[in-house]
């Protein structure tokens, strides 16, 4: 746990030694901005809620968490520091999972400073903050499993590009794959068991049932689970770099 900590505060002060964490978190607060009042049409609804807010999620995520990501091991592959890293006296686990944690806790800074938002709607209405609050829940461990895929491509490869985009495709698949737009495509003759397990494994059947205020254990384990395979996996590549 020590060791552990050692990454986790080399990694936030890393982020926030540079601008890159402040630009993050003012394109990520900017972009909610428009996405709920302007596209969203949060005043033309007449409604006091955060639908749009937390609707836009899953797509804004789609390219702002892989931007985080994509630095997280193939920067260090690229400079040599990951060799370093490897002769530190801490385990394979403590560094993927620190590098995880100081990410997922810029993610969740960026999130907790739309609180404005939520203010507004608070002014205006008399919104069910008890689904509010579900709903911010859902969006950070879902961006906790759109980080953890951004972790594993990382390590996949030593340029930030590549990784970024093998993020945004694979994250892409699991965007779609509890949609409509798959789930429709199934002709009738699919069992029905096969179609509910494909939307089970897409990130919009679970993120859209917490964001109706059903806080539902089988939803949390579901992101839980899915971080730490992703997690394992990013582990996994790079031990069979370092091998190779």
């Amino acid at each position: 746990m020590r060791n552990l900590a050692i990454i986790l505060q080399r990694e936030l002060k890393g982020y926030f030694a540079t601008p890159l964490a402040y630009v993050f978190i003012i394109i990520f607060l900017m972009t909610n901005g428009i996405f709920t009042f302007e596209l969203g049409g949060f005043y033309a609804r007449g409604q006091a809620d955060l639908m749009p807010f937390f609707g836009f999620h899953p797509w804004l995520y789609l390219f702002m968490v892989p931007a985080v990501a994509m630095a997280l091991w193939a920067d260090e592959r690229k400079t040599g520091t990951i060799e370093l890293l490897m002769t530190l006296p801490v385990t394979l686990a403590d560094m993927v999972l620190g590098k995880f944690l100081a990410a997922w806790a810029l993610l969740g800074v960026a999130l907790l400073l739309t609180f404005p938002i939520w203010i507004t709607v608070n002014y205006l209405g008399d919104p069910d903050n008890g689904v509010i609050l579900a709903s911010y829940l859902g969006s950070w461990f879902m961006a906790g499993a759109y980080l953890a895929i951004g972790s594993c491509m990382s390590a996949c490869t030593r340029n930030s590009v590549i990784a970024f985009i093998l993020t945004v495709s694979t994250c892409f698949l699991f965007v779609i794959m509890g949609s409509p737009i798959v789930l429709d495509v199934f002709p009738d003759w699919v069992p029905q068991v096969l179609v509910d397990a494909i939307a089970a494994l897409g990130f919009l059947t679970h993120f859209d049932a917490i964001a109706k205020g059903v806080l539902d254990l089988r939803d949390v384990l579901y992101f839980s689970v899915f971080i730490a395979a992703w997690l394992l996996a990013s582990a996994v590549v790079i031990e069979l770099k370092k091998a190779s």
